[in-house]
C-alpha cells in the first residue's frame, strides 16, 4: 500500500463509520431550539471532541485497553449496550430531552456556556459511542499500525486524515439548517425514530461481534459478519 492509498482508504473507512452525514438529523434533534450561531459552536465542540479522542486512540491503541484489562470485544459489546438504550430511547421518547439541559440551565451564561453545556449533555451518547464507536476506535488503532510503515509521515498523516473527518463532520452539523428546514418537525421526528430502529439493530450486531470475537461457534459467521463473502 503506497502512501496515497493508505490515507484515501483511512480517510473512507473512518468517514463512513462515523457518517457525519447520516447522523445530521439525530444532531438537528439534539440541538433543536437553539440559536443557529450556537448549534454550529457545538458543532465545533463535537468536531474538536472527535479529532482529539480519535487521535488519543491513534497513538495510545490496544496498550490502553490493555493496561485497564480490557479487549476490543467486551468494548464492542458495551458500546453496543449503550447504542442499544440511545436506540430505544430515539424510538419511544423525547430525544432532545434526554440532552437538553434542564430549567433555567439552558438560559444561563452567555452563547459559549450554552453551547458548552448541551455539548456536555451530548457526549455520550451521541459524540461517542454514537459518532465514535468501536468500529471506528478499531479502525483508528488497525491504520495506527500500518502508518508505522512509513515513519513519521505515515504518522502524520494519520493524524491529517482524522482531522480531515472533524473538518467534515463539524461542516455537515453546520448544513443542519437546511436539512431542519427541509424535514420540519414532524418529519424531523420521523427520521430520528426510525434511525433509533437502525441503531437498536446496529446495537444487536455489535454485541453479536463481539460475542463471536471472544467465544468459538457460539454465534454464526454469517450473523456476526453479514454480506462478507
Amino acid at each position: 500500500m503506497i502512501p496515497d492509498n493508505f490515507a484515501v482508504n483511512f480517510f473512507i473507512a473512518l468517514f463512513a463509520l462515523i457518517d457525519p452525514v447520516g447522523n445530521v438529523p439525530l444532531f438537528a434533534a439534539a440541538t433543536r431550539g437553539v440559536k443557529n450561531s450556537t448549534a454550529r459552536l457545538i458543532a465545533v465542540f463535537v468536531a474538536l471532541f472527535v479529532m482529539g479522542f480519535l487521535v488519543f486512540f491513534y497513538f495510545t491503541g490496544l496498550s490502553l485497553l490493555a493496561f485497564f484489562g480490557i479487549s476490543l470485544p467486551a468494548f464492542r459489546i458495551a458500546g453496543g449496550i449503550l447504542l442499544l438504550l440511545l436506540g430505544l430511547d430515539m424510538t419511544r421518547n423525547d430525544f432532545t430531552a434526554t440532552m437538553a439541559p434542564k430549567g433555567e440551565e439552558a438560559l444561563e451564561g452567555g452563547q459559549t456556556a450554552q453551547a458548552r453545556k448541551r455539548f456536555e449533555a451530548m457526549i455520550v451518547p451521541f459524540a461517542m459511542p454514537l459518532l465514535i464507536g468501536p468500529g471506528a476506535i478499531s479502525t483508528v488503532i488497525i491504520y495506527a499500525s500500518e502508518a508505522r510503515d512509513y515513519g513519521m509521515v505515515g504518522v502524520f498523516t494519520g493524524v491529517g486524515v482524522i482531522a480531515l473527518v472533524a473538518l467534515s463532520t463539524m461542516l455537515s452539523f453546520w448544513a443542519t439548517p437546511i436539512i431542519s428546514r427541509l424535514l420540519g418537525r414532524i418529519g424531523l421526528a420521523i427520521v430520528v425514530r426510525v434511525l433509533g430502529l437502525i441503531l437498536c439493530a446496529m446495537a444487536v450486531q455489535f454485541i453479536l461481534s463481539g460475542i463471536a470475537d471472544s467465544t468459538h461457534g457460539l454465534i454464526l459467521d454469517a450473523a456476526s459478519k453479514p454480506y462478507q463473502s
